[in-house]
């Protein structure tokens, strides 16, 4: 049996939430509801939720910081995202269009729109980043950028500890002359 796609609505309006729920597809869905962005942030990573449904207004915090919060992470970035808004102005007002990465719905709106915002969020979200694994202190497979970055670090450490080292013969030579004048 395939896995079940989990379809997170976040929006403070119950009847928005029961609304996409029966009009998505039956079958295999999976639709987790949050009521405010704080929750929703919470399921985004507790759910790891196929795609995302999000309304720009809401309480505790908005859409907009939930969207803001998604941006931070390449994993995140990557789920389908369909932002929903009873005024397309207070999305178009943050985010200026053409919409590049997620779809937008505007309410209320009818399934047809809904499928349709929906493939859209699946063909424009971008790629998940590939796993970088960590070997040995060094990035497999990550990008030139981070390796440089790890080397600039090493380098850094590596500095750092021969600068401790010195220290410490300071401190022991003076710890030595110390003791002298107080005998």
């Amino acid at each position: 049996m395939a896995a079940k796609q989990k379809i997170l609505v976040i929006d403070d309006s119950k009847v928005i939430r029961m609304r996409v729920k029966d009009m998505l597809p039956a079958g295999n869905i999976e639709v987790i509801e949050a009521k405010d962005g704080m929750e929703g942030l919470n399921k985004i990573r507790s759910d790891n939720p196929n795609l995302i449904m999000l309304d720009f207004l809401l309480p505790k915090k908005s859409g907009w910081e939930v969207y803001q919060e998604l941006q931070k992470s390449a994993k995140l970035r990557s789920i389908p995202l369909v932002l929903m808004s009873g005024r397309k102005e207070e999305v178009t007002e943050k985010l200026p269009e053409p919409f590049e990465h997620f779809a937008f719905v505007e309410k209320p709106f009818e399934q047809k729109q809904l499928i349709q915002a929906i493939k859209h969020a699946m063909k424009v979200a971008p790629p998940a980043p590939k796993e970088t694994e960590v070997a040995g202190g060094a990035a497999v497979g990550g990008d030139a950028a981070t390796a440089a970055q790890l080397k600039a670090l090493k380098e850094k450490v590596a500095k750092m500890e021969t600068e401790i080292e010195g220290l410490k013969k300071q401190l022991t030579q003076l710890i030595g002359f110390i003791k002298q004048k107080l005998k």
